[in-house]
């Protein structure tokens, strides 16, 4: 058998291998959320909570995916009303985040030669901020106000932090880079967060304050809800919804409604052109999938020109079908609830503050796997068919550790509708009815003799996740 031959074989099976082990390793894998996801929208939870804990025992989620696992678990038990089994894997969500996070920004630098799909996932802003805010419904749930206020001010702690979280992450980043010889220089500013009151958790802490008799902190809190419209309307671009926390023509029943599920991550394809004569770095689209040619461009030393690929993650809305929510109460129509809370547009405006920090590494990481690549294969330019497919074993295993890292969390609501309504106090018959975009009746939850307290929270919640 001739050298080339042998050399082809060799070749030719590790380029298999890479396939096999990077796309298992490097890229991410979420198809056995389906049939979980088709028994979340069939409201068949309970079984979708255990076919969860299948799924973990068979090894669907690796230890570094351990966060993910939280806080699906955590979400699916709140839909299934196992409040305190919410409660218990939502906290381990939060304290997972805040560890993982911390070693997130320490390991930034093994990021530039690993894929951020074999690191620990740390997960995102959002999805840490929901976590709260959940406990808080599961703790009113439980008629535990003190923990649920407790819950909604440290989420309002996260918020806070958010304005320098990325920028601080990516000045220590710059900063250890540096110290490595093969790291190459380059300025790009990471995006800031305008986002730091959400309306939600304080339409929430009103109702909770009022219900234990703290008038003044409930106005404080109604004030700061308005606010949170007036002064972001990057996240608010819709109609603040009427609300209220007392009268005196009856008690406030508050209507909560959680529908369709909030984005998941696609991949963002990209290549990454480098100009030695002006030393730029340009980052161009790659694909069809859009009329822009550019995505970005910055300076740098560069000694040679380059060309090749990269990915990164992207934000896409989960298309929801619920169109309006309404509330019946004795059988009688009591009004429409109204949207107070896009989770997608949050997810949005926290992810790319995130985004910028991880563009950042990724362009470190594509620019020293680009660069180790082009001298690998002026090596491997032997001549002829070996030559040509040493060559091509560098490009594969190339584009194979340069997946985007698609992880996320999957049963997060995608909208939250609210309502208040004076109601007199005794038992009611409450129906929440979820309508499509076209008006036809979806679903409808049920709460036969549900008793008005006239000092109390009287809190309903329902949801559609279609």
């Amino acid at each position: 058998m001739s050298r080339s031959i042998q050399s082809f074989r060799l070749l030719l099976g590790l380029i298999v291998i890479g396939l096999l082990s990077g796309c298992g390793s490097m890229a991410t894998r979420f198809g056995f959320y389906e049939p979980i996801t088709a028994q979340v929208r069939a409201d068949s939870l309970q079984t979708a909570v255990q076919s969860l804990e299948t799924a973990r025992e068979k090894n669907k989620f690796g230890e570094k995916d351990r966060l993910i696992y939280f806080i699906d678990a955590g979400m699916l038990n709140h839909y299934a009303e196992n409040y305190e089994i919410s409660n218990e894997k939502l906290t381990q969500a939060e304290q997972a985040a805040d560890e993982l996070f911390t070693k997130s920004v320490s390991k930034a630098m093994l990021s530039t030669v690993l894929n951020d799909n074999a690191l620990d996932y740390s997960g995102e802003d959002y999805e840490i901020l929901y976590t709260n805010l959940i406990k808080a419904l599961n703790y009113a749930a439980l008629d535990d106000h003190e923990d649920a206020l407790v819950e909604i001010r440290r989420a309002n702690l996260k918020l806070d932090l958010l304005k320098t979280k990325y920028a601080d992450a990516a000045a220590v980043f710059r900063e250890e880079s540096r110290k490595d010889t093969s790291y190459i220089d380059f300025d790009y500013d990471v995006k800031e967060v305008h986002f730091y009151n959400d309306a939600f958790a304080r339409w929430l802490s009103m109702h909770l304050y009022a219900a234990d008799g703290k008038y003044d902190d409930a106005r404080i809190d109604e004030e700061q809800l308005r606010q949170a419209f007036t002064l972001q309307p990057n996240v608010y671009d819709f109609t603040l919804p009427e609300v209220t926390y007392a009268s005196d023509e009856g008690a406030i029943l508050a209507v909560v409604a959680l529908a369709g599920l909030a984005p998941n991550k696609q991949t963002l394809s990209l290549r990454l052109r480098t100009d030695k004569d002006l030393n730029l770095v340009q980052v161009l689209y790659d694909g069809p999938d859009t009329n822009q040619v550019e995505y970005a461009h910055f300076p740098a030393p560069i000694n040679e020109d380059y060309y090749f690929k990269f990915a990164i993650p992207q934000l896409v809305d989960r298309f929801s079908d619920v169109g309006s929510v309404q509330l019946t109460i004795d059988g009688q129509p009591a009004g429409e609830l109204n949207l107070i809370e896009d989770v997608n547009k949050v997810a949005r405006e926290t992810f790319d503050a995130k985004k910028s920090w991880v563009f950042i590494r990724t362009i470190a990481r594509a620019l020293a796997k680009g660069l180790a690549a082009h001298q690998l294969k002026e090596k491997a330019d032997t001549g002829g068919l070996e030559g040509w497919l040493k060559k091509l074993a560098v490009d594969v295993a190339t584009d194979l550790s340069e997946n985007a890292d698609l992880r996320s969390s999957q049963y997060l609501p995608g909208r939250i509708f609210v309502g208040d309504f004076v109601v007199p106090t005794g038992p009611h018959d409450l129906t929440i009815e979820f309508y499509s975009r076209t008006g036809h009746l979806m679903t409808t939850s049920t709460y036969q003799n549900y008793q008005v307290l006239e000092q109390g929270l009287n809190l309903v919640e329902a949801f559609n996740l279609n």
